[in-house]
C-alpha cells in the first residue's frame, strides 16, 4: 500500500486492539464514543426487541447509540468546528454537520430505488448528478467490489470541496469482501489492499485540491479477519431441543423469535441467545456448551467478562472457536428454507449471512452452504494476536506501544485541543 505508507511518512504505526465483539457496528461505536458496548449499547450488528418480538439487523438510525459521539464533543468545544460523517453504520440522524449514508427507497412493489440519506437533504441529488447513484449492489453481496468504496471517496471529495469540514470520518469497506469470501491470505484479499490504496491516494489528493491542508490523517482497522474452516448452527441445536418456534408457510419454515423459548441472533463469531424464561438459562447454556465449535458460553453476569453485560444482550453470549463461525440457519431440510434465504436480504435474516457473497449465477440464487466462507471475525483479541492497526501521519500524543479502539475518539479530540 504505497500511497498509505507515503501518507503516514514520519508518523506512527501501532497495534490497535478491537473491543469485543469485534464486528462492524460495535467497533465503530467504540471508536466514535470512546466507551464500550456496556455503555453505548451497540451489542452486535443487530438488535432484538423483546417487547415486540422483532429482530432488526443493520439498524440505520443513530438513536440506537446510547453515548455521545466525538463530533458532538467537537461541536461543544467549538460551535464553528464542523464534522463530515461518511458511511459509518448508525449515521442516519447523527448530530454531525454533514452526513452521507446509503438509504435505498423501498417501493410498494417490493423493488428498491437507489438513494442516500444526506445532510443537507439536497446533497444526494447533487452527488447523483455529479458522480452518479451510489452503487448499492457493489456495497455488499455477490457483486461487492471496489466501486462502492470508490464512490464513497468521490462523494467525500465533493463534500470536502463544498463544505470544508474540519473533521471527517469516512468508512471504506472494501477489505471486508475478499478476506471473508476467499480467506485473509488469499491472492484476492492481497489484491484488495492495492485497490483500497489507490482510493486512499485519490482521497488525499481530493482533500488537498479542496484546500484542506495540514491534516492529521488516521487510518484505523476495525478488526482482523481470520481463516475459518468450521461452522456452528446454534438455532438448529435449539430447534432439535424443542426450544425454537417455527411457522410454516407454503411449505417453507420461518423462525418466530417472540414465541421461541430460546433462539440465537448470530453475528460472525458471536451469538446472542435470547431465553424467554430465566429458569431455562442454565439448561440452554449446558446444551450449547456441548457444541464442539463453541469455545465460550457466558450467561448473565458472566457476559461482563467481555463488556457485554447490557440489557440488549442475549441472556447467553456464545463465542465460537477461533476457526469457526455461527450461521443463522434453523431449517433441517434445505427445501424448507425461508424464501429470503437464497437472496441478498440483510434485514429479514435474523443474523449476519456472509454466504450472500456467493451466488449460483445460472440459478440466480445464494447457495445454502455455509462452509463456503473462508474468513470471519468477532473472536476476542485476548492476547494481542488479533490486533489490527492504527496509522497516524503525526505521532504526537499517540501511544507508541498499542491502543484500544475506544482510544481513537480521545486521539481525535486531543488533536483539536478538547481533552
Amino acid at each position: 500500500m504505497p500511497r498509505l505508507s507515503a501518507l503516514m511518512g514520519s508518523g506512527i504505526t501501532v497495534p490497535l486492539s478491537p473491543g469485543f465483539p469485534c464486528v462492524t457496528c460495535p467497533v465503530q461505536a467504540n471508536m466514535t464514543t470512546g466507551v464500550g458496548p456496556e455503555q453505548h449499547g451497540v451489542i452486535a450488528n443487530g438488535f432484538y426487541y423483546r417487547d415486540k418480538g422483532d429482530v432488526e439487523m443493520w439498524t440505520a438510525w443513530n438513536e440506537c447509540i446510547q453515548a455521545p459521539q466525538l463530533w458532538q464533543a467537537l461541536k461543544e468545544h467549538d460551535p464553528a468546528l464542523t464534522s463530515a460523517v461518511w458511511f459509518p453504520l448508525h449515521s442516519k440522524g447523527a448530530k454531525a454537520d454533514f452526513i452521507c449514508t446509503p438509504a435505498p427507497i423501498h417501493n410498494p412493489d417490493g423493488s428498491e430505488s437507489l438513494w442516500c440519506y444526506t445532510v443537507p437533504t439536497e446533497l444526494y441529488g447533487e452527488l447523483r448528478d455529479a458522480i452518479g447513484h451510489f452503487p448499492l449492489m457493489n456495497f455488499w453481496g455477490p457483486m461487492a467490489n471496489i466501486k462502492s468504496t470508490a464512490w464513497i471517496v468521490d462523494s467525500a471529495i465533493v463534500g470536502a470541496m463544498k463544505f470544508q469540514p474540519r473533521f471527517s470520518y469516512i468508512y471504506l469497506p472494501h477489505l471486508d469482501y475478499a478476506a471473508q469470501k476467499f480467506g485473509p491470505d488469499s491472492p484476492q484479499a492481497l489484491a484488495a489492499l492495492g485497490d483500497l490504496d489507490a482510493c486512499i491516494g485519490k482521497l488525499v489528493e481530493g482533500y488537498a485540491e479542496a484546500g484542506i491542508n495540514d491534516v492529521l490523517w488516521l487510518a484505523a482497522s476495525e478488526y482482523v479477519i481470520n481463516n475459518v474452516n468450521a461452522v456452528s448452527y446454534p438455532n438448529r441445536i435449539l430447534r432439535q431441543a424443542g426450544l425454537l418456534s417455527i411457522r410454516e408457510e407454503n411449505g417453507l419454515e420461518y423462525l418466530v423469535p417472540g414465541d421461541s423459548a430460546a433462539w440465537a441472533m448470530v453475528d460472525h463469531q458471536l451469538a446472542h441467545v435470547f431465553v424467554k424464561n430465566p429458569a431455562d438459562v442454565a439448561k440452554v447454556a449446558a446444551l450449547l456448551k456441548a457444541d464442539p465449535q463453541v469455545e465460550e458460553v457466558l450467561a448473565g453476569a458472566e457476559r461482563g467478562k467481555y463488556g457485554l453485560n447490557h440489557e440488549r444482550s442475549g441472556e447467553i453470549v456464545l463465542i465460537s472457536k477461533p476457526n469457526a463461525w455461527f450461521a443463522y440457519y434453523w431449517w433441517l431440510d434445505d427445501a424448507k428454507a425461508p424464501s429470503f434465504a437464497r437472496t441478498v436480504d440483510i434485514h429479514r435474516k435474523p443474523g449476519y449471512d456472509p454466504v450472500e457473497m456467493f451466488i449460483d449465477m445460472p440459478a440466480r440464487a445464494i447457495p445454502l452452504n455455509a462452509t463456503l466462507v473462508k474468513g470471519s471475525h468477532g473472536y476476542p483479541d485476548k492476547d494481542g494476536t488479533r490486533s489490527g492497526v492504527l496509522l497516524a501521519s503525526d505521532a504526537n500524543g499517540i501511544s507508541t506501544s498499542s491502543v484500544k479502539d475506544t482510544d481513537v475518539a480521545g486521539i481525535v479530540l486531543r488533536s483539536f485541543g478538547v481533552q
